[in-house]
């Protein structure tokens, strides 16, 4: 008899598990939704969600493909999208009129939501903005900016859009072609984002997950293929702010940058774990944090990145775009084993949206000849009238504002091999140029901010307490630029910094720096020829 126990025991406990796993199931079918691609299912899937939410359940999206206008996820529904079935956004931009803002997907206020399946959100983009221009040519639609840059957000489509919720699952489905945002989580709780995949590539700001003052978030084991930011951090309320997020396993490619902080900064951005990140064909950076709305972003970390064919590979800055008396702080930020490589020309090149060609502000006119220094349009505004800037492979860079540094930046077991090949007439800072290049104080915030600099690896400006260990920047064709500059930075410890790669002396250049100690440095000129050091007047 004794042997009999196990069994029973075994028995309960898998009765018990299937009572307590058992939730109802309601079939968008049995609502009469049909997978034909033709039939309008709004008013079906949103009353089986609607039932469904009443006693808690599942509402299933068998294989077939459902158009839909905007549908609103209510509590404890499991909205499941099953394999081979299309959850399809109609692209009449009439259909999404009922939310704020368009979206395929919307919940506000409630909790115990989730998405999952291996099916497919397809929110349209392209057709859905050939209907918007259309709408926007005849004045049916209204749009202030749509002649002079493109559509306003309020007028393109998230995928999904996720505002005040609590317990939020989103799991392994696959969202594609938003015509603005693909996911939009703002001031959420408690949200798990697992094995998605994004392909939004249909047209420009289309990022792929955007975190908007949300709190203890993870997005893990993803694939983002997305024509703006890959994920990105943000905060648009001064009084919240982004905390506990953890990023881990994620292969990120972008027309913008791979893993951003900001650019919307007016609260805080804090204890933020960031791990196992590929990086491909990304215009901008593999990541870049930025606080330049008058909050706080501090305590972010940072690890194992690999970068292929990426424009830059880090970017931290420290702005002011705010009009009052509050300034941005940016601190304790630790960055380590990274290995990125840097291309010559466009990383995005070939892709249905590139990132946007660099333009000198409108109007300006540069003089041969002449040394000004400027910020460079990074945006895609129609702006007929702007000259191109030409430039060189830009450097990475950490850049606070004069008084208000950049604080405890450490990077630790960092390769950065760039492409080189400058060239002094394509654009020429020399070295004596320091002092005149551009704060850009209030400007968009992007490595290529600055315009031409005098460096190819780093620069970094207005910081203090910067520590670098094990760090390696190598060229592959020859570049008459320095390799790193520091200027006005306060606290420097440099502990196993390669730069063989260099044309010229000198390879590390300390520009009003204070309190530094440098240990273990390969340069080829030795310390008396390669080290620059000054004092400004």
């Amino acid at each position: 008899m004794k042997s009999v126990y196990p069994v029973v025991i075994l028995f309960l406990c898998c009765w018990l598990t299937q009572g307590c796993n058992h939730r109802e199931v309601y079939n968008v079918a049995d609502y009469g939704a049909k997978g034909d691609g033709i039939f309008m299912n709004t008013a079906a899937i949103q009353k089986a969600i609607d039932v469904a939410s009443e006693r808690g359940g599942q509402v299933l999206v068998p294989e077939g493909i459902y158009l839909t206008g905007a549908l609103n996820l209510r509590s404890n529904v499991d909205l499941h999208i099953t394999e081979n079935a299309v959850l399809k956004g109609s692209d009449n931009p009439e259909d999404y009129f009922t939310v704020k803002p368009m979206a395929v997907i919307t919940a506000r206020n409630q909790r115990n939501i989730s998405i999952t399946g291996k099916g497919v959100i397809d929110g349209q983009g392209r057709k859905f903005v050939k209907e918007l221009f259309k709408r926007l040519i005849a004045g049916t639609m209204e749009d202030a900016e749509w002649e002079k840059k493109r559509p306003q957000e309020k007028n393109r489509h998230n995928i999904l859009y996720i505002n005040n919720c609590d317990s939020v699952r989103v799991k392994q489905v696959t969202l594609k072609d938003a015509s603005g945002w693909v996911q939009n989580y703002v001031n959420c709780r408690d949200i798990t984002i697992d094995s998605v995949q994004v392909e939004s590539v249909a047209y420009w700001n289309n990022d792929g997950v955007d975190l908007v003052d949300c709190e203890r978030a993870t997005i893990t084991n993803c694939y983002i293929n997305a024509s703006d930011d890959a994920v990105c951090l943000k905060s648009e309320n001064s009084d919240r702010g982004c905390k506990d997020i953890y990023i881990d396993n994620c292969t990120l490619r972008s027309s913008a940058s791979a893993f951003k902080i900001g650019t919307a900064s007016l609260g805080h951005c804090k204890n933020i774990t960031v791990k196992n990140l590929t990086v491909l064909d990304t215009y901008r950076s593999a990541v870049a944090i930025e606080s330049v709305d008058g909050g706080i972003v501090e305590d972010v970390k940072v690890s194992n990145v690999t970068g292929k064919n990426t424009g830059n590979a880090i970017f931290i800055r420290l702005g002011k775009r705010n009009k009052d008396t509050v300034f941005a702080q940016l601190r304790n930020v630790h960055i380590a084993n990274m290995r990125i490589e840097v291309p010559e020309g466009k990383p995005d090149a070939g892709y249905e949206t590139e990132g946007p060609v660099l333009k000198y502000p409108q109007g300006f006119k540069p003089v041969p000849g002449k040394l000004v220094s400027v910020s460079p349009h990074n945006h895609s505004s129609i702006d007929p009238g702007a000259i191109r800037y030409e430039h060189n492979v830009f450097p990475s860079s950490i850049a606070g504002l004069p008084g208000y540094p950049v604080e405890n930046v450490t990077l630790e077991n960092i390769e950065i091999i760039y492409a080189g090949g400058a060239s002094r007439e394509k654009a020429y800072f020399p070295l004596d140029s320091l002092a005149v290049i551009t704060e850009a104080t209030s400007s968009y915030p992007e490595f290529s901010m600055f315009g031409e600099l005098p460096a190819w690896g780093f620069y970094v400006r207005h910081a203090k307490n910067i520590k670098w260990k094990n760090i390696t920047l190598r060229f592959l064709k020859k570049d008459f630029r320095t390799p790193v500059i520091f200027d006005d930075v306060k606290g420097l410890d440099l502990d196993g910094v390669d730069v063989v790669t260099v044309a010229s002396a000198p390879a590390i250049v300390l520009k009003d720096v204070e309190d530094d100690v440098l240990t273990n440095i390969k340069m080829p000129f030795g310390f008396e020829t390669g080290l620059l050091r000054w004092k400004s007047n």
